[in-house]
């Protein structure tokens, strides 16, 4: 049987009268690889920063691994986020950027920075000044903030803003590995192909509702 790691029940937000999303209800195993898509606007952010911890929902319940969200922990553990334009110290290096993020929690060193570095295709630029950066490469420097911990959870809203070519073929093939190593990750993203190629299931939002469409 798959390992429920995220259990969304009855989840809904409003900003005043405005309603985002209601009555949301999902369960995503250990694993797989989650695409999320609609206009924009229609809630795909929203979610994602309510299952990370960052905003509280009206009303139902998130579950990450079995524990309450708001109630038993206060944000998932062993999670990697992107949401928006991740926040990065424009006069200090990439490399720097990310040992300042790791002393936060201490758990990985100068070996794993460098290495999540080279697997993003950074290394040759670990040394620059992040305001030298082009808007690929903080994207790159953005999605190595989120997996250089190795998190259980990997939420990415569109990842691959910004990334040529060739670097959406070697972000793609990280999260496939990261996906075998047992990572379960949900990607929010309006390009087509994205969601088609790596998505084991996909859920639309459509009229404030959210409707599984595809399931492999």
């Amino acid at each position: 049987m798959d390992e429920i790691v995220i259990k969304v029940s009855n989840l809904s937000k409003r900003f005043k009268d405005k309603v985002i999303f209601e009555n949301v209800n999902f369960e995503l195993t250990k694993g797989k690889i989650y695409g999320f898509t609609g206009y924009n606007g229609c809630g795909k952010s929203v979610l994602f920063k309510i299952l990370s911890g960052l905003m509280s929902s009206t009303d139902g319940d998130v579950f990450i691994h079995n524990k309450k969200l708001g109630k038993d922990i206060d944000f998932p553990p062993d999670l990697g986020v992107i949401i928006e334009s991740p926040g990065f110290l424009d006069d200090y290096s990439g490399y720097y950027n990310l040992k300042y993020l790791a002393s936060i929690r201490n758990i990985i060193g100068e070996k794993e920075i460098k290495d999540v570095l080279k697997l993003v295709g950074l290394e040759n630029d670990s040394n620059k000044k992040v305001k030298k950066y082009s808007l690929g490469m903080r994207q790159r420097l953005a999605i190595a903030q989120a997996i250089m911990e190795n998190p259980k959870i990997l939420i990415l809203d569109e990842p691959f803003n910004g990334l040529d070519k060739n670097g959406v073929i070697n972000i793609r093939n990280l999260l496939f590995n990261l996906k075998k190593n047992g990572t379960t990750i949900l990607i929010a993203s309006h390009i087509s192909e994205d969601i088609r190629l790596l998505c084991d299931e996909v859920f639309e939002f459509d009229n404030s509702t959210l409707v599984k469409i595809i399931k492999r």
